[in-house]
């Protein structure tokens, strides 16, 4: 993998959005500094109602698609280190709806959709293998932040019926 500067993100909206804002530029871990850079902009979101949530989080889905499909093909590699508004999108599907009653749920999304990103579990070794393009680039982040949904909202019921309602 080439390196890319950062006047090339930084001077092209395409390269800009597609490496996170420039997080994606992080020489070790790009994906999880992406992911964190995306928790500020939930912490905005997360004040939205849901259905406005939902669809931003599906305009930033389907925008992504396109932008990190450009990105990758300006770069002339598929799915760059870089690129990681994909992480964006896939930390912002494990936090819906998500309990905002403090940092304690961030963290807990944060750890679980970053699990499921790393360690790729069924289908979404088999979706990274096979779907190329700006989809494929999407498409494995979206899974395993729906993964990580599941148990971020398993986790929180747990929590409410053995905990709070104790």
């Amino acid at each position: 993998m080439t390196a890319v500067s950062a006047r090339t993100v930084f001077t092209s909206p395409i390269h800009f959005l597609a490496f996170g804002l420039g997080s994606g530029l992080a020489p070790k871990a790009p994906g999880t500094f992406g992911t964190l850079a995306a928790i500020p902009l939930y912490l905005v979101m997360a004040q939205w109602s849901l259905v406005t949530y939902l669809g931003v989080v599906l305009l930033a889905l389907l925008v992504g698609i396109w932008i990190c499909g450009e990105s990758a093909r300006r770069l002339g590699e598929h799915d760059y280190g870089g690129i990681v508004w994909d992480e964006f999108v896939g930390f912002w599907i494990t936090m819906i709806a998500a309990p905002t009653t403090g940092w304690l749920w961030i963290i807990v999304g944060f750890i679980f959709f970053r699990a499921f990103d790393i360690l790729k579990p069924w289908p979404i070794k088999l979706i990274d293998a096979k779907v190329q393009g700006g989809l494929g680039i999407m498409l494995d982040d979206v899974l395993a932040g729906i993964m990580a949904w599941i148990c971020v909202q398993l986790s929180a019921y747990l929590f409410a019926v053995f905990w709070v309602f104790k």
